[in-house]
């Protein structure tokens, strides 16, 4: 016991950072190999807790030098002798997937490290010849490891190694029930585990909790191990045409759930209503709103009906959405002080968040007095380009694709080929080829409508609370009525029962899913009575 003790006390123990020349001289060549004269803040930070196999979850943007931070320790930990898949690195998307394989193989030189890239939009055969040849170091997406695990190409029996690299955006995209089925076909030893992401919302934190084994949080801040909790954001835009901009951001971050902030009552509205006409679970609250509307609003909030909720300041107040996100500002706030506010919304309990804030070229200046005047390190963007969504959009409909082609059974597979020639000329036809982008519109607009699939545990352990407080209830409206403590031979005109049950009756009617209507009939009668007499 004091031995279990002491190990945890170790390996709570944070570990200095290492330099270049504090490396393995192994390390050292793959790092002259890749042209590196030092090492940066990230890779400095991580690298130790790698080489001692510690879980750690490190706060990274991309351009940190995370990949490097994760690849160069491998080259230690891999056995070229073994033509095993030894590590499994998952990541959100297939040009990132080539990023990734491409670091590999510069770091590892002529060590004897196969390293095989995997994802979808590709023929299968080239990556199960490259499984044949024996890949220590596989790198994928999701949805295509999952297929080369269910067809038996791959196999993670000796796998020592597992890496999420940008866990944030692989839930984006929807890949987590695909990780959940990874997780099936993990070995049962003990392997070493690392996550890498930009944000840590209460989602990804879920998400190293199921992988993770006590992991601990590596930030580039400071000398703390925490959570670096918002991330403060401001995207340059035009003066007008910023609600099509937020529709990008929204399908670029596709948030579980987010408030979007506007300084007046019209583009409140406005804004909602844009939003409906994406699709999107949305609704406006604003001071005219009535108290029965502003009520069917919040329990669309409670019951997570409601995935964006647009709103001015003072509409929004005494309003909390649990686990929230992301916030959206429309515009920077009159009161610099209603910012602090604002952003407050999110990265609570200790979950990082994001906050963006649009700004057009006569308010950058007001936004950068805010960051100065609050101390807060504001990342300035451009408005993201049609491009770079229509590569997100591509990533999101392979991978829902690819999970419904999984999960078809015999009959819908005879049915699906009996469309693939129709398919073959549609796409080499103009109008063809419009009719399957309408197809694939329609299933795209229908996963946006609802939030990406999250680790379970926040609907159920919100529920829970309230399932404990209705069973009771339903178990007292079981309990023996009043009328039953009336013994059957007592007299209905007596005094004393008539009062009893006059009694017990504002007890029953305080009951809310107790049927009163029953025990008035059966009281009616009995008052009535006496009187005839």
């Amino acid at each position: 016991m004091q031995e279990d003790t002491k190990t945890t006390e170790e390996t709570r123990t944070p570990i200095p950072e290492t330099t270049l020349s504090e490396l393995p001289a192994g390390l050292q060549d793959a790092c002259k190999r890749a042209g590196w004269n030092t090492l940066t803040p990230v890779q400095k930070k991580a690298i130790p807790y790698l080489l001692e196999g510690r879980d750690i979850m490190v706060q990274a943007r991309t351009g940190s030098g995370k990949t490097g931070a994760f690849v160069l320790p491998l080259l230690e930990k891999l056995n070229p002798a073994l033509l095993q898949c030894q590590a499994l690195v998952l990541v959100p998307t297939r040009e990132l997937a080539r990023q990734v394989a491409e670091e590999a193989r510069k770091l590892s030189g002529d060590s004897g490290i196969n390293v095989v890239e995997v994802y979808g939009g590709v023929g299968y055969k080239g990556q199960i010849d490259a499984f044949r040849k024996g890949a220590q170091l596989v790198v994928g997406t999701p949805g295509r490891i999952l297929d080369h695990l269910l067809k038996r190409n791959l196999e993670l029996d000796n796998l020592e190694v597992l890496i999420f690299d940008e866990a944030d955006r692989m839930l984006s995209v929807g890949f987590y029930p695909d990780m959940r089925e990874i997780q099936r076909y993990l070995p049962q030893k003990d392997f070493s585990a690392f996550m890498f992401s930009a944000t840590y919302p209460g989602i990804v934190l879920r998400l190293a909790d199921e992988f993770l084994n006590k992991p601990e949080m590596l930030s580039l801040s400071g000398d703390q191990v925490h959570v670096a909790h918002i991330a403060h954001i401001m995207c340059k835009v035009p003066a007008m045409g910023k609600e099509r901009i937020l529709m990008r951001l929204i399908e670029l971050e596709n948030p579980s759930s987010a408030i979007i902030f506007s300084n007046t009552k019209r583009d409140v509205h406005y804004i909602a209503e844009v939003l409906k006409n994406f699709g999107y679970e949305a609704e406006a609250i604003s001071s005219d709103l009535t108290q029965s509307k502003r009520e069917r609003v919040l329990t669309r909030i409670r019951k997570r009906h409601l995935r964006f909720l647009v709103a001015t300041d003072v509409a929004a107040r005494g309003i909390d959405i649990p686990d929230l996100s992301h916030v959206f500002l429309y515009e920077p706030p009159d009161d610099p002080e209603s910012y602090i506010h604002r952003a407050g919304r999110t990265g609570r309990a200790g979950a990082s968040g994001t906050v963006i804030t649009f700004a057009d070229i006569g308010q950058i200046s007001e936004m950068k007095r805010i960051a100065y005047r609050y101390k807060i390190q504001l990342i300035e963007q451009e408005e993201p380009k049609d491009e770079e969504v229509t590569k997100v959009i591509e990533e999101r409909i392979t991978a829902l694709l690819d999970a419904k082609r999984r999960k078809l059974d015999g009959l819908q597979g005879e049915r699906i080929a009996r469309l693939l020639d129709m398919a073959k000329n549609l796409a080499e036809d103009e109008d063809g080829l419009v009719q399957l982008a309408m197809l694939l519109d329609e299933v795209y607009q229908n996963s946006m409508r609802l939030a990406p699939a999250e680790p379970e545990g926040k609907a159920e352990a919100q529920a829970e609370p309230e399932e404990k407080k209705s069973k009771p209830k339903r178990k007292r409206s079981r309990k023996p009525k009043p009328k039953s403590d009336i013994p059957r031979d007592a007299a209905p005109r007596e005094d004393k029962p008539r009062e009893k049950a006059r009694d017990d009756q504002p007890k029953q009617a305080a009951s809310p899913e107790e049927d009163t209507d029953k025990p008035r009939r059966r009281r009616r009668p009995r008052r009535r009575r006496p009187k005839s007499e």
